[in-house]
Order: structure tokens, then C-alpha cells, then sequence
């Protein structure tokens, strides 16, 4: 068994406006992110289930695929499920404090493939 504090956990900022806490167990991804208004997260997609607990302000998720333009607001309080695969974005409507829970664990950020993550906020 394993105790994490946020307060320990070394803060990745990912550009100006999006800053990164990462928890990584045998089987699933714990992320904290902090989205400042008007970050974006561009479009992508990955093989995890992802489930985001908005703790603070408003996010706007836009959805490809099978759901093209499909957008879901999401503010303080709010849990949103994607399943895997689904291509989507991010835009933050105000300074946003996020959770975010992925299964599996993400590979991809273990290997540093997050560059749609470091890209500047628009």
C-alpha cells in the first residue's frame, strides 16, 4: 500500500497555462491538472477509460468520432466518463482544477509522449 499528498507531488508545468500532478500505480493514472481560462487541450484520443472530477471552475469537452461535435460542459462538482478511444478536446472557460483518473495506467506519459499536453495554450 502506497500514501500520496498532492503537496509532495512534483508540479509539471506543461505551458503557460496548464500545470500537472501526476500519480502513477500498477494500474491506473492519477492526475491533478490545473487549466487556467482559456487553456486548450487539442484533439486526441487514447486507449484509456478516463473519468474527470471537476473540483473547480468550468471545462468545455468538444467530442470527434462517433459523437462529432458534440460538447459537454462541465463545472465544480461534475463527474464526466469517456471511454476509451473517443477523440476529444479541452477548453478551459475558467481557471479549472481537474482530477482525472485514467485504467490503464497511461504509457504514453510514462514515455513522455504528452506533447499534445505541452503544446502552448492558445
Amino acid at each position: 500500500m502506497d500514501q500520496y499528498n498532492w503537496a509532495t507531488i512534483p508540479r509539471e508545468e506543461m505551458n503557460e497555462k496548464t500545470v500537472r500532478q501526476v500519480v502513477h500505480t500498477e494500474r491506473m493514472t492519477i492526475a491533478r491538472i490545473l487549466l487556467r481560462a482559456g487553456a486548450v487541450v487539442g484533439m486526441h484520443h487514447h486507449e484509456n477509460e478516463q473519468v474527470t472530477m471537476l473540483k473547480s471552475g468550468a471545462l468545455k469537452f468538444v467530442f470527434g468520432g462517433s459523437e462529432e461535435g458534440r460538447e459537454v460542459i462541465v463545472r465544480a462538482g461534475d463527474v464526466l466518463q469517456i471511454p476509451p478511444n473517443l477523440p476529444h478536446m479541452v477548453e478551459a472557460l475558467e481557471d479549472s482544477m481537474a482530477t482525472d483518473l485514467f485504467s490503464p495506467r497511461r504509457e504514453d506519459w510514462l514515455r513522455g509522449d504528452d506533447a499534445y499536453l505541452r503544446s502552448p495554450a492558445r
